[in-house]
């Protein structure tokens, strides 16, 4: 019974990872070229969150217990939604420090490189 529950949670989490539409959009704003996209990504959790605000009210009014699972799903993809755009911001002032240094050695490399005398023989 236990690895019948293991493997179902492991083909749930696959799925999910790769069809859900929030989980797409993370992977993309979690590239270099994605993190300026962090906070507009905010943006979309309004949506999943106004979601899950209706269907508390269908469930309140007498509609299927079921979709206590829908509104479960689309307050956890409005909370991470939420969470991406600070995280993107710190990921990429990490990032862009990064490159500076980078830069900033590579370019005192070739001053100390260029400004060594030749010694001829």
């Amino acid at each position: 019974m236990f690895r019948l529950i293991w493997f179902a949670s492991i083909h749930i989490r696959v799925f999910m990872r790769r069809r859900m539409p929030t989980n797409i959009v993370l992977d993309k704003v979690r590239t270099r070229r994605g993190l300026k996209w962090g906070i507009p990504a905010m943006l979309l959790a309004i949506p999943y969150l106004y979601a899950a605000s209706l269907l508390t009210v269908i469930i309140r009014d007498g509609g299927p217990g079921w979709l206590n699972l829908i509104v479960l799903v689309a307050i956890w993809s409005g909370l991470k939604l939420l969470w991406i755009g600070p995280v993107s911001l710190v990921l990429l002032a990490r990032v862009r420090i990064h490159e500076h240094t980078e830069r900033r050695t590579e370019r005192n490399s070739r001053e100390h490189v260029i400004a060594e005398p030749t010694v001829s023989a």
